[in-house]
């Protein structure tokens, strides 16, 4: 077998599939590795109770497969229908078991060139190429390397006595286990939640603790936070059913007689403490990126307390050329804001990068239409974008599409799914006269079900909820903005959104034009 590619890919989970599909589709010299027998190894035991939380929503009122990945978060991008999602369930919320079969599919239906059982041991780069290093004794070189591996180290906080403790990755999940037992819970996001919600009819109590208040995903946008599908064990614990969540920092445990000694510090009680009693503690606090296989002069630099790799715009490392990261990894640019964390996001973020390593390295052009520089051409397109375009929707303020005008030419070329702080670092900041088109939220305190609304149009730019907007640059630096209003269904074709776009267009291709237009009207 030949052991020299032009790109390693290590993971052939849900993001080293997509990135291979590209790869394969742009005639790429590619591998990927992979120490598992089959695609998506990960999704065969997590999440533990073996329910996703990523949207299955199979009727949207449409047969358009563009729009449908707004709704569809389990597909990866792909130009076969038959490998849509909604033709392995129809649950909302469906079975972890369907995802692995679905990857088990794409990989096979597009032969991606995988070499299953192949454990990585460690990976250098003597001589401007990597070389990886395996189990078996085989060894493989690369120009250029991608991680695709997730994050599956569990993260454990720096507690005393924390290694005496069970974790979410390893605890018994049979509810007979606890019966009339107190049970610590340690983490506050859907894991912890998932877990709690799983004992709650055979525990004599579970307390959930960190030192933050629980974040809701329908408050802040991302979906990694406290979804409603998990909070049912906040109805046990406002109705005093002998549960409690807790804002404490966990300063020690100890463990003596089979029981755990727990010493807390309230968040909001003036340096109150207290020894709590548990029958079982069990650490629900996430994962982290797993470095190991670097030898020290190859170390990634990393970011967020260790948890992830630090990237460039590019998803490159932010110390090691030629080292990027597709998959849950990329979280590290979005960290807990978008959804680079979840295959919804970065389905689209691998497309992004697929296309940077293509006019990085093989001088090809990013895949652009051109249409006619017009104000009525850009604002057609701008709202045929902003209606059906999954990566802005899935990825508000991180993905954008951009619009680059020739003025010579009277035309304009259309980018789709671009980073926009790749936008800022790129080729696309070069040029006199380009705009940026992404969806965003705004912001706003309070409760989400309960935001003043004004219908102005000229309010638009203090909307609160999702909506797009349209930025006017040139050279890097921003010319011009404009909001289109929020609206209840998301959707833009009314003409109280489009006219405004409209004008806006004028006035920027043409402001004399626009200068005299409004004398007139006045």
């Amino acid at each position: 077998m030949k052991n020299s590619f032009d790109y390693i890919i290590i993971g052939a989970g849900p993001a080293g599939l997509q990135l291979g599909y590209f790869l394969q589709k742009n005639n790429r010299d590619y591998l990927i590795l992979d120490k598992a027998t089959k695609p998506g190894s990960f999704f065969m035991s997590m999440p533990r109770h073996r329910t996703l939380i990523s949207v299955n929503k199979v009727h949207i009122g449409t047969d358009d497969p563009v729009a449908r990945l707004r709704w569809d978060w389990n597909s990866l991008i792909t130009d076969d229908e038959s490998l849509q999602f909604k033709n392995y369930s129809e649950k909302y919320f469906p079975p972890a078991d369907m995802l692995v079969k679905y990857l088990a599919d794409f990989a096979a239906k597009y032969n991606l060139n995988i070499k299953y059982g192949t454990k990585v041991t460690s990976i250098s780069k003597p001589d401007g190429e990597f070389v990886i290093h395996t189990a078996d004794g085989d060894t493989f070189s690369a120009k250029r390397l991608v991680i695709a591996t997730g994050i599956s180290k569990p993260y454990i906080p720096d507690i005393p006595g924390a290694e005496l403790c069970e974790n979410y990755v390893n605890h018994s999940i049979n509810p007979q286990d606890y019966i009339n037992k107190r049970v610590l819970i340690v983490g506050k996001g859907n894991s912890a939640f998932e877990t709690a919600d799983n004992l709650i009819e055979t525990t004599a109590a579970i307390h959930i603790v960190s030192p933050e208040s629980v974040k809701f995903a329908w408050q802040t946008h991302y979906v990694g936070n406290l979804r409603a599908v998990n909070n049912n064990f906040l109805d046990t614990y406002q109705l005093k059913s002998q549960n409690t969540v807790i804002d404490a920092t966990v300063e020690k445990i100890e463990k003596e007689d089979g029981k755990y000694r727990v010493q807390l510090a309230y968040s909001h009680a003036k340096g109150q403490k207290a020894i709590v009693e548990y029958d079982h503690v069990i650490f629900c606090t996430g994962f982290r990126f797993d470095p190991t296989v670097f030898g020290d002069e190859l170390m990634p630099e990393l970011a967020h307390d260790g948890r992830l790799p630090a990237q460039t715009s590019e998803w490159e490392s932010a110390n090691i050329p030629d080292l990027y990261y597709a998959g849950v990894l990329m979280a590290a640019c979005d960290y807990k804001k978008t959804m680079s964390a979840f295959i919804h996001g970065f389905r689209h973020n691998v497309e992004a990068l697929s296309n940077v390593l293509e006019v990085k390295y093989h001088g090809q052009e990013w895949p652009h239409e051109t249409i006619p520089a017009t104000p009525k051409a850009l604002t057609d397109k701008v709202i045929d974008r902003v209606n059906r375009a999954p990566e802005m929707f899935l990825q508000p303020g991180f993905l954008c599409d951009v619009m680059v005008v020739n003025e010579e030419s009277q035309t304009a070329d259309y980018f789709n799914g671009v980073r926009m702080h790749y936008v800022m670092d790129s080729h696309f900041s070069q040029n006199n006269h380009y705009y940026t088109i992404s969806l965003e939220y705004g912001h706003f305190l309070g409760d989400p079900f309960s935001v003043e609304r004004d219908p102005d149009p000229e309010a638009a730019v203090d909307a609160a909820y999702l909506h797009p907007v349209i930025r006017h640059y040139s050279f890097g630096q921003l010319v011009s903005e404009h909001h289109i209003h929020d609206d209840l269904e998301s959707q833009w074709y009314k003409e109280i959104y489009v006219s405004p776009a409209l004008a806006y267009f004028e006035q920027q291709l043409n402001p004399q034009s626009a200068m005299t237009m409004n004398a007139v009207a006045k």
